[in-house]
């Protein structure tokens, strides 16, 4: 049986035995803590193969098969890229359901991290007692930018090293890292991957905008543009749907999602892109929804780009939008209708379904040519 230097871990304030886990006598309290109970079982068993399923953010979610072997060398390059060190203590936020909280358990458990974990909220620092020392944690945009803006952000000067995943972190909190000693990384990657192949660091003098792999890991990218995964622990490349800037087999620049192009008026347009525009408008109107990039049929374009914001705006804003689109956005790229008072679809973990989303949309928009 594999083994840990910790007879314990600590889950949501009590401490529970890793005999008690294996042997049963451990009642979890809610679904996060079965799901953890069951990974642990498994790791400290005789299992080699893991089953995950993908998130379905941009297609239909799939059974991946992933080994052991691929688990201990993506935990291994995880420790050698941030120098995570063995008596560390690690927050696990995230459900080990996805691949994301499974790797953050491995982790721990490879690298000789205590694991303290709580059932994952919107600022899961709320559960962790003043004087609990954390050096590394994982977290999702959404739980980073709640933190932020609470009374426990002061753990970033505190917490060592923190990892974001899943989605893409907005501008304003991205800006708010600067003021914490922790270092934050940005992470790319996904189920098919065993979690993050490489990551980009936030803030700090050495902050960049451009992704670097983990050790081992090469790319390059297909016609599209789209970016081509290379590791020794896969069985064959990994061509995804991620349109990138190549800088060198090991560096990147993500742009945005293949699946998510719109071809309008025969112009490609990114919606990652784009958003990234939209949302210094946003910014400097002082409006804090959150807002998508889609599209719609249209006669006259085949495609047409819509705004899509959730909750209401006030008339006055969205006559503001279209004047400030209209001055910063090059003709093909001002949408042709902002949807509004939307109520956003998310998939099971957490991230915006753009598809389902504008398949039920039924706001109250502004037409604009």
């Amino acid at each position: 049986m594999n083994t840990y230097p910790f007879d314990a871990i600590l889950l949501n304030g009590r401490e529970v035995e890793i005999q008690q886990i294996l042997s049963c006598t451990a009642i979890p309290k809610a679904d996060f803590e079965a799901a953890t109970f069951a990974f642990i079982a498994e790791w400290f068993g005789t299992t080699e193969y893991f089953i995950q399923h993908t998130s379905g953010s941009t297609g239909p979610p799939k059974s991946i098969t992933i080994t052991r072997n691929q688990i201990i060398t993506s935990a291994k390059l995880t420790e050698q890229a941030l120098n995570l060190t063995k008596g560390y203590n690690a927050l696990c936020c995230l459900s080990p359901a996805h691949i994301a909280g499974k790797m953050m358990l491995a982790r721990c458990f490879i690298t000789g991290m205590k694991v303290i974990s709580v059932t994952p909220s919107a600022n899961p620092f709320m559960e962790i007692k003043p004087d609990q020392r954390i050096d590394f944690v994982a977290l999702v945009p959404s739980q980073l930018h709640d933190i932020l803006r609470s009374e426990q952000s002061g753990y970033f000067n505190t917490i060592k090293t923190a990892i974001i995943g899943g989605a893409i972190l907005d501008a304003e909190s991205q800006h708010k890292l600067q003021q914490y000693e922790c270092k934050f990384y940005a992470t790319y990657g996904m189920t098919e991957t065993v979690s993050h192949i490489a990551l980009r660091l936030l803030n700090g003098r050495h902050a960049s905008a451009d992704y670097t792999t983990l050790p081992g890991i090469t790319i390059g990218i297909d016609n599209r543009s789209c970016l081509v995964i290379r590791w020794p622990n896969l069985s064959h490349p990994i061509i995804t749907n991620d349109v990138v800037e190549l800088v060198d087999e090991n560096t990147f620049r993500w742009t945005g999602r293949w699946d998510n192009v719109i071809n309008t008026g025969g112009t490609k347009v990114i919606p990652e892109a784009l958003e990234l525009k939209i949302e210094k408008i946003f910014q400097a109107l002082g409006i804090s929804q959150h807002f998508f990039v889609g599209s719609l049929p249209d006669q006259k374009y085949g495609h047409k780009i819509v705004l899509v914001i959730a909750g209401n705006v006030s008339r006055e804003n969205i006559k503001l939008l279209h004047s400030r689109m209209h001055n910063m956005l090059s003709k093909h790229e001002i949408p042709k209708e902002i949807l509004t008072g939307i109520s956003f679809i998310f998939t099971e973990n957490g991230k915006i379904n753009r598809k389902a989303t504008l398949d039920i949309t039924s706001g109250t928009g502004g037409q604009f040519s």
